[in-house]
């Protein structure tokens, strides 16, 4: 079985359930600690506030809320240690913004006053609401591993509840998925075993399961030897 770090959020149990209903060991991590994959098969990175764009050299927006240090310090050292050991790695929301800025990437700090679009990108309650549609790069991982799910064949709906996006893709990733307005709603790593992030939230439908399958690929990808 597969074990499963994940860091922690404020909305952990439904992260958890997620990885436990695919089949996988959820580890809860400390931002206390030294980041390790020691004993780890797979890093989860959740959701949260925003990352102080201090770490990918930008002029902090009005917008940017307060970042925190410990945790921000703690995921870009632990995102970093995964890509350069190719660990499985499945990054939710603020831990796509995470995985992209520590490859290099930038972010749109407020999607609102930077993006001219009428879509909603903040929608908050229910947490399991579906706010749009996000349409699915072919040939992608993401395509791959919900394509039963997929509308049309290349559509999904989705929740949404974040103002921030990513901004300049890092080197080595590619877009996986966007929104209708262009903003970026998953990317992915070329030729990793499984790294993947998407800005909204799939451990919210873990009682119904519309995204039992991403976290299925993940927990796979997870319990297969890793090429370093």
């Amino acid at each position: 079985m597969a074990v499963i770090g994940i860091t922690p959020c404020n909305r952990l149990p439904d992260y958890v359930e997620s990885i436990r209903r695919a089949g996988g060991d959820p580890r809860v991590l400390s931002i206390d600690s030294s980041p390790s994959l020691d004993g780890l098969d797979g890093i989860l990175f959740t959701g949260g506030g925003d990352i102080d764009p201090v770490h990918y050299h930008e002029t902090r927006h009005a917008k940017t809320e307060e970042p925190d240090p410990a945790r921000d310090d703690f995921e870009l050292k632990l995102a970093k240690l995964a890509l350069e050991n190719n660990t499985p790695m499945l990054a939710v929301c603020r831990g796509v913004q995470v995985l992209n800025v520590a490859a290099g990437g930038t972010l749109i700090q407020d999607i609102a006053s930077e993006v001219n679009t009428p879509l909603g990108h903040q929608v908050d309650t229910p947490s399991y609401a579906l706010a749009h549609e996000v349409w699915v790069t072919p040939g992608s991982v993401l395509e791959r591993v919900m394509q039963e799910e997929l509308g049309d064949g290349e559509t999904l709906q989705v929740n949404s509840r974040h103002h921030q996006a990513v901004g300049r893709t890092a080197s080595g990733f590619y877009v996986a998925a966007t929104a209708p307005d262009g903003v970026v709603e998953a990317i992915e790593r070329r030729n990793a075993p499984f790294c993947l992030g998407v800005q909204w939230h799939p451990e919210n439908f873990w009682r119904t399961g519309e995204f039992r399958s991403l976290f299925e690929g993940f927990v796979k990808a997870a319990e297969a030897p890793v090429d370093s």
